[in-house]
């Protein structure tokens, strides 16, 4: 038995999202069927980051675990050649059994790209968000700089039974703009549900002289999500990479730094 690491990069327009449901295709429920195909095994993938319907990636991180003796290596290989066109895997690599994609310490990437125009570009309808009004990206700038840091994000998140914890550490939040296009990019050690879209619904108010940049900083001490702006639409959002800073440091040894 082992466990192998995959590195999936999909195009989220025509799916519900990550994790398999009842309601429509998943990324994970089409993973999950082509390596059992593969494997000539039962698969059951476990992903990093459950995204949602229209959310894209460029490098979510998904483990399962196999008896096959085909070589880790070689099955992002295999698997690309049966894969749909919207769904490729990076990498695909053996690591240690004790390694959990959502459990151990991690650090994410997520960038949010807003088409700011005149009119809409047709090529561009399904990875960014269209916003018509002229944005201002020094305020959305001065507005980020209350995000970064350790805080609770209460005020930025869509509540769910389950998550009773609502601090998080963000560690950069930029925000740039080429030609007509506006990036949003934040990193951190995790993201509550819908917070990234959140936080860019919020900036967007912010860049469009709705609210004071500074207003930034009463809402995030409210905790009270009626305060921020509204939750972006989900095309204009990309999962960049997943990394986990202990295991890398280690070469995704069987044991962690501490342990030896």
């Amino acid at each position: 038995m082992k466990r192998v690491k995959l590195t999936v990069a999909y195009d989220g327009t025509n799916y519900c999202g990550w994790q398999v449901q009842p309601n429509g295709l998943s990324v994970q429920e089409v993973l999950n069927r082509h390596l059992t195909e593969l494997l000539r095994e039962e698969i059951h993938t476990i992903g990093a980051s459950r995204t949602d319907a229209g959310v894209h990636a460029l490098g979510n991180v998904a483990v399962f675990d196999t008896d096959n003796r085909m070589p880790a290596e070689r099955i992002s290989l295999a698997l690309n050649t049966r894969l749909p066109e919207d769904i490729r895997i990076q990498d695909s690599r053996e690591v240690p059994m004790e390694f959990h994609p959502r459990f151990c310490e991690t650090r994410k990437t997520y960038e949010y790209r807003i088409l700011n125009r005149k009119f809409p570009d047709p090529t561009k309808r399904l990875y960014t968000y269209f916003y018509y009004y002229p944005l201002d990206v020094e305020r959305m700038r001065q507005a980020a700089e209350y995000l970064v840091g350790e805080h609770d994000f209460k005020s930025f998140c869509t509540a769910k039974p389950e998550t009773e914890n609502t601090v998080r550490r963000i560690e950069s939040l930029t925000v740039k703009r080429e030609e007509d296009v506006i990036t949003i990019r934040v990193r951190g050690n995790g993201f509550l549900y819908n917070m990234v879209r959140i936080i860019a619904g919020t900036l967007i108010r912010v860049g469009g002289g709705f609210i004071e940049p500074q207003r930034v900083r009463e809402i995030l001490k409210a905790r009270e999500r009626t305060l921020a702006g509204e939750t972006a639409r989900p095309e204009g959002l990309t999962l960049v990479k997943i990394e986990y800073p202990e295991w890398e440091a280690c070469g995704w040894s069987a044991k962690k730094p501490e342990e030896s």
